[in-house]
């Protein structure tokens, strides 16, 4: 087995996304969210590829070293969505194990539940299957304000040209500005404030974040220029028409073997109640293998606990072995 990561490029609904691959045998797809890129799985390439697996991690349309569609509507769940299943028929595969973290973990889920002819199993890491419905910024609006951090994205060219003024400066802010510590809060920019504000530069940087990942990171960030950051902001920017457009499919149940891993001071459990959470992996992951709660954990799951979440995934890799034996 080549135990290094390789990398290519390959075309799907008219975008070329970046691949770094390693590994042969059955296909195991890792969407990364934002801001971030493929390399938010370097810890989990070689145990998995060791394993006996074919790991593909993209950089997802509008990210890194993958194209940057300029309309804002070519960032909508259900392309997003295509870019996976169409992925996975480039790949030659005829299924895949999918996982996804972030707004990874939507595409994930959301895919499991579309194509389930196409996906062995789903992980998702962070965030939880949701369902769709109608006005969810309305919602946000209502529960957070004005200033939180999804409304604030709403607005072409604001975040995207803070980020892009000094990209090292804004990763390294973001990946530590939701390091653990105290009860998880929401993301939410004071009135007349600006994003980076509220993160400020760490005095150091936790110890799963060195200064070379965050090169690594940035350079490929870099490659957009000063729309560093846009294509990850419109995902963002399709938040309501997502809703508009999954309506069809409200109540669809995610019919295939499901794990989901989520650290317990996470910023997403301050948008999410215990209770609500439950009741969605309850009602919409009846076959979910396990809950993993990753206690002193952030946001950044399989950076911040690679050897957990890689544990986790392997669990859930074994449990499917043995229900297709």
């Amino acid at each position: 087995m080549n135990d290094a990561i390789k990398h290519s490029h390959v075309e799907v609904n008219g975008v070329r996304l970046h691949l770094a691959e390693q590994g042969e045998g059955p296909l195991v797809l890792l969407l990364h969210g934002f801001p971030e890129s493929w390399y938010s799985w370097r810890h989990q390439f070689a145990p998995l590829a060791e394993a006996g697996y074919r790991v593909v991690a993209p950089d997802q349309r509008g990210y890194a070293r993958s194209s940057q569609p300029e309309d804002v509507d070519k960032y909508s769940l259900l392309h997003l969505v295509g870019d996976v299943t169409a992925l996975i028929g480039a790949l030659g595969a005829e299924r895949a194990v999918v996982v996804g973290h972030d707004w990874g973990a939507p595409v994930a889920w959301t895919t499991a539940a579309l194509r389930p002819d196409l996906v062995r199993g789903v992980a998702g890491l962070s965030v939880p299957p949701l369902p769709a419905g109608p006005g969810p910024l309305q919602a946000a609006r209502e529960n957070f304000g004005e200033g939180f951090y999804q409304i604030y994205f709403q607005e072409p060219g604001r975040a995207d040209a803070e980020l892009a003024a000094d990209i090292t400066s804004s990763l390294r802010r973001i990946l530590c500005g939701t390091r653990p510590g105290g009860e998880p809060r929401p993301w939410v920019i004071p009135e007349g404030g600006k994003l980076l504000d509220t993160v400020p530069e760490p005095e150091r940087l936790p110890d799963w974040l060195t200064e070379a990942d965050l090169d690594a990171f940035a350079a490929d960030y870099a490659l957009h220029g000063e729309r560093a950051f846009t294509g990850g902001l419109n995902w963002y920017r399709n938040i309501d028409r997502n809703n508009e457009l999954m309506t069809a499919f409200i109540g669809k149940r995610i019919d295939v073997p499901a794990l989901y891993v989520a650290g317990e001071q996470d910023l997403v459990n301050a948008m999410i109640a215990p209770e609500v959470l439950a009741y969605l992996l309850k009602e919409l992951t009846p076959r979910l293998h396990r809950h993993v709660r990753l206690p002193e954990t952030g946001h950044w799951t399989q950076q911040e606990r690679p050897a957990e979440v890689t544990a986790a995934l392997l669990d859930f890799l074994t449990h499917l072995e043995g229900q297709s034996g």
